[in-house]
């Protein structure tokens, strides 16, 4: 399949999201540059989980996570890691699995924005699907051991979420090392618990984003990405004994 990539400018265009809507996209050139890029396979796979339950949500990133280690992650590392790749593929060859899966692009351009155009960094639901995906398919094997990280990973989104934020943990192994600890001390609900009894921090401040809060801030002293897990997990229950009493979780360790 070839992609036709867009060319600067097409970000928060009225016009480009009315060409979208309308299907008049194709029928203008002024919004490509010209490349293209081919790829074997493109199947559909959710691009956003802003909305519905827990369960839904839960379904909807193990999709993407399959579909991704299936077929995107066989191309190049620096195309499935474009965002220029994948807002010119979603325009020109998703529109229809856009239009029936996101109807709310249809309302707005921001809406549109939101889902179908969002930059390509920790927010948008494609990158955490992309880089959890690539990290976990470049240290683990075993497909039943994918798939168990995959749920580890959607359970524990919140510290996800916050390790991407940072550049320095954006790290394979630091990253299988935290859901392993957490996993192993059964730690899922404390991770996502909220801070109370602390008005030095903010209002909605919960567990997991401090214990990544605090590796962030010992860097480079503390080199957490480096670590080897069991010297990891020493300095993580440090920290979150600092947010949770953890005297009763001494004897898992």
């Amino acid at each position: 399949m070839e992609v036709k990539l867009l060319k600067k400018g097409y970000k928060k265009n009225e016009q480009f999201y009315d060409d979208f809507i309308n299907d008049q996209l194709k029928y203008k050139d002024e919004y490509f540059s010209g490349e293209v890029v081919e790829i074997n396979e493109a199947p559909d796979f959710p691009i956003y989980m802003g909305k519905g339950s827990e369960e839904e949500k839960r379904l909807l990133f193990l999709e993407a996570f399959k579909v991704l280690s299936c077929s995107y992650l066989h191309t190049d590392r620096d195309l499935h890691f474009d965002e220029l790749f994948w807002h010119s593929l979603l325009v020109t060859e998703k529109r229809e699995y856009l239009l029936e899966n996101y109807p709310q692009i249809t309302s707005n351009i921001k809406e549109f924005n939101n889902i179908v155009l969002k930059k390509f960094d920790w927010e948008s639901y494609i990158y955490k699907c992309v880089l959890g995906a690539q990290y976990i398919n470049d240290i683990v094997s075993s497909e039943a051991e994918r798939l168990r990280y995959y749920e580890l990973l959607v359970n524990n989104l919140d510290v996800y979420n916050y390790i991407i934020k940072y550049e320095i943990f954006r790290n394979d192994s630091f990253l299988i090392n935290i859901l392993d600890i957490i996993d192993e001390m059964d730690l899922s609900k404390v991770m996502k618990a909220k801070i109370t009894g602390r008005d030095d921090l903010g209002k909605d401040e919960r567990v997991g984003r401090r214990v990544i809060f605090e590796f962030n801030k010992s860097y480079p002293i503390v080199m957490a990405p480096m670590m080897e897990k069991e010297e990891l997990k020493e300095v993580f229950l440090e920290y979150l004994s600092l947010y949770y009493e953890v005297s009763q979780l001494y004897e898992l360790v």
